[in-house]
């Protein structure tokens, strides 16, 4: 007998070992104080109560017939992130200290994404032979009762992703070594609940298309087709507090840009655009003009779409504001890039501050094509390129954009 949950539920303790998964439902953790009150262990027996890699058997004997991901969301060093808009989700591999070989860890996580992404470029045998189901949870923040979020069932890689994207090998550092560890990406299939039917086929050995396999697993496994679970935002208007980072290290690194600039606060323009590079790869050619008489500072530039041999390319304009964080980005500095729209596609407008309220409700409403670019987006963009401390960041700033 299975339980079957609403959306945004909380499922008590007692029910785990019944209940099926639905999409964002929480599962209570236990109250006893101990390591038995893990709720992936008692949702699923057998994979463990520790650690972000749960599975069933062993990926050195590549007999793993389901795996359990498992993210606490706030390790900035490693900023595992599910992107709710487009289904992809990014996940760091388990070798996160120098001294290991990448393929060496204890849990043997990295071993298991290189052979499953491997597996998933193969035939369809190869998929359902090397690539066991995953399934993603977070750690809940809610005021209900504490414990796990579940997330979604996964897929390795992705329909716009290349091999290279889809798991990649990155260097961290440490003050005496270097070390490399995987930056794994998933994509969340469209799939609201996982049936406590075929949980218990997968752990006894079943085949994952079999059973009450889910269509969007069978359609993967069958013909590497992705669909991906989609959720456009319904909320577009962020507080003070969204857009700003909420830990110390975050502030740090805004702070630290901010320093850099100091008294110099025009030469932000180059370094806003290296940041919508990051967030925008196909970004071309850019030129950034000199100041204007109301000291504002612009740049223009291209956006590149369609294959390499025959692109086309798109307009844009774009403007920095190097503000501190009791500054807002108001109207009047919207209204003067909305002004310079009328020959360009689309506008960016990158502070290291936040935007007032009036002025997302001013852009969304009147459906201008502005993307507004935040304190915490900058945080969030360098932590997901390896910029994850004040140092580095610092180091990026020195290299990049020297002062004198």
């Amino acid at each position: 007998m299975t339980s079957a949950v609403p959306p945004q539920a909380h499922v008590a303790f007692g029910d785990l070992p019944t209940a099926d998964l639905t999409v964002d439902a929480v599962y209570a953790r236990g109250t006893e104080g101990h390591a038995g009150d893990d709720p992936i262990a008692r949702l699923v027996k057998g994979v463990g109560n520790q650690g972000g890699f749960r599975y069933k058997l062993s990926p050195n004997k590549q007999s793993v017939r389901l795996v359990l991901l498992y993210t606490s969301g706030a390790n900035v060093d490693w900023p595992d992130h599910l992107d709710l808009e487009t289904g992809t989700f990014t996940y760091y591999g388990d070798n996160k200290k120098s001294g290991e070989d990448m393929h060496s860890t204890r849990r043997g996580g990295n071993a298991l994404l290189r052979d499953v992404f491997a597996a998933s470029h193969g035939t369809a045998a190869d998929r359902l032979a090397g690539v066991p189901p995953f399934l993603l949870f977070e750690k809940a923040v809610t005021s209900g009762p504490a414990g796990v979020r579940f997330r979604g069932l996964l897929a390795p890689g992705g329909p716009a992703l290349t091999s290279d994207d889809e798991l990649a090998a990155i260097w961290r550092s440490t003050p005496s070594a270097r070390f490399q560890n995987y930056r794994a990406r998933f994509t969340v299939l469209d799939q609201h609940t996982i049936t406590r039917n075929w949980i218990e086929h997968l752990l006894v050995g079943g085949s994952s298309i079999e059973g009450d396999c889910p269509q969007a697993w069978r359609g993967w496994i069958k013909g590497r087709a992705y669909t991906p679970l989609l959720a456009p935002p319904t909320t577009m208007i962020r507080s003070k507090a969204d857009q700003l980072p909420s830990e110390r290290q975050g502030q740090a690194i805004l702070e630290a840009i901010r320093e850099h600039f100091a008294g110099h606060e025009h030469d932000f323009e180059a370094c806003a655009v290296a940041i919508w590079r990051l967030i925008a790869p196909r970004t071309g050619t850019v030129d950034v003009t000199r100041p204007s008489r109301d000291g504002g500072r612009d740049a223009v530039g291209q956006y590149i779409l369609g294959p390499a041999a025959n692109t086309i390319t798109i307009d844009f304009a774009l403007e920095a504001k190097c503000y501190s964080t009791s500054n807002s980005v108001g109207v009047r500095e919207v209204s003067r890039l909305i002004s310079r729209l009328r020959h360009r596609n689309f506008g960016v407008l990158v502070t290291t501050s936040y935007f007032h309220r009036q002025v997302q409700e001013e852009v969304h409403e009147d459906g201008h094509p502005i993307s507004l670019v935040c304190g915490k987006d900058i945080v969030d963009v360098l932590r997901q390129q390896g910029h994850t401390t004040v140092g580095a960041v610092k180091r990026w700033l020195d290299h990049s954009f020297p002062q004198p």
